[in-house]
């Protein structure tokens, strides 16, 4: 196999969400009280505001083709980034250009696991927003291109019975995946050790619905002091999967839903070997504890519950035998900070060069995993053929991914909201 030969599905990018997303899918009633993207003219900057409080997007969340000197946490604008962190059309021609067959995306100004609208006291409104949060995302947003986007809709994390039927309600539209928390309970909701997800858990399992947890959806990870570096903060909370896979590992929740699966999404891989050493060794050793995994071993119940996402981890690819070659599942990120674009095969062929894979551990990590965990037939709609990086890109020679300014941006987008 070459470079242009891979087919890639992304489990882990994300929306910039547009204006105005909620006008053709919240209920009248509630209309004038969903969130709304205005203009602070004392801050300069955009803002999602609403009952429930404000959010804004940070630029490193929308940092593609900008150059690196202009990173930062400071909030970001529409006029100021690349068209596709919020534009489905423009996307798929960015992924074209990626060599990127299909994407999974989480949300942005909700949080990764929509705590945002949770944060809103009439429970009512926040049901409302939620749904009609989803339905935006999988009505147009993954609809308008099918086979390019795998749909991920939010979980109530304020309401388990609530988030069941909503796994029923988005599975019957054909969703597959919902995202959840790392940690509801730091979020101040039930925690999952409670059994109080359970009828959640049920309902995922019955519909194979995946619950995609994302880094930093709870815990947050390190937060360390006043004079924590800065690349501490920023590089602790992909340890967070760690954590969450030894709290559904031991949680009895796989002894009572044998078929629920979780993405551990952004966690990476390499840590998966050490982790599963150690599980081992406990479960071995420490039977005072009365751990029951139901006869399995810690490391078959990681790898019959588990998918493991990555960016850019050789140390995995090099372990992947330890981790279990049917666990492991491409991400490329996109836009953030760490996201491999627009070079994404390159990045990721030197690695798979590296760990010697073979054609057969190639095609499972790339696409083949994210297909069959998230059941998702993309070629029904692109062929096989016209599925490749080479294919892709063949499509897209004339996507500009030049590096260029906010300012440059901000002057693009202007000329393009100008009357004629």
């Amino acid at each position: 196999m070459q470079l242009e030969d891979m087919i890639l599905v992304s489990v882990d990018d994300h929306i910039i969400e547009p204006p105005g997303l909620f006008e053709q899918h919240i209920p009248k009633k509630w209309a004038e009280r969903a969130p709304k993207l205005i203009f602070d003219e004392k801050e300069g900057v955009w803002t999602w505001v609403w009952e429930g409080g404000t959010s804004i997007t940070a630029f490193i969340n929308a940092v593609v083709t900008l150059p690196a000197d202009e990173w930062g946490f400071d909030p970001s604008s529409h006029a100021e980034i690349r068209p596709g962190c919020y534009d489905a059309d423009l996307r798929v021609r960015d992924m074209d250009r990626n060599g990127v067959l299909a994407s999974m995306c989480f949300p942005t100004f909700p949080g990764m696991a929509g705590t945002f609208f949770g944060n809103v006291d009439d429970k009512a409104l926040a049901a409302a927003v939620l749904q009609a949060y989803n339905d935006w995302h999988i009505d147009e947003w993954a609809a308008s291109h099918p086979g390019r986007f795998i749909p991920l809709p939010l979980c109530p994390l304020w309401d388990p019975e609530f988030a069941a039927e909503e796994v029923r309600r988005v599975a019957k539209k054909g969703c597959t995946a919902i995202t959840f928390s790392e940690d509801p309970v730091s979020a101040g909701f039930a925690s999952f050790h409670s059994g109080a997800w359970d009828p959640f858990f049920a309902a995922c399992a019955d519909e194979g619905v995946v619950a995609a947890i994302h880094i930093a959806s709870g815990a947050g990870g390190l937060t360390g002091h006043p004079d924590t570096p800065m690349d501490v903060m920023v590089t602790m909370p992909c340890w967070n999967a760690l954590p969450t896979a030894a709290n559904f590992l031991w949680s009895g929740i796989f002894m009572r839903f044998p078929d629920l699966k979780i993405a551990l999404s952004e966690g990476g891989t390499s840590w998966i070997p050490g982790f599963l050493d150690r599980m081992e060794r406990h479960y071995s050793k420490q039977k005072w504890t009365g751990a029951d995994l139901g006869g399995r071993t810690p490391t078959e119940v990681f790898r019959d519950h588990f998918l493991a996402c990555f960016i850019c981890d050789p140390s995995g690819l090099l372990l992947r035998d330890r981790i279990g070659i049917d666990n492991i599942a491409y991400e490329v990120d996109y836009p953030h900070s760490d996201c491999t674009f627009p070079g994404s095969p390159e990045e990721l062929w030197e690695h798979i060069e590296l760990a010697e894979c073979s054609d057969e551990e190639i095609d499972k990590i790339t696409h083949g995993n994210a297909m069959e965990w998230l059941r998702f037939d993309a070629f029904s709609h692109v062929p096989r053929e016209q599925a490749s990086v080479g294919a892709l890109r063949a499509q897209a020679t004339d996507v500009d991914i030049r590096t260029r300014s906010k300012a440059e941006y901000k002057k693009e987008f202007e000329a393009a909201q100008a009357p004629g």
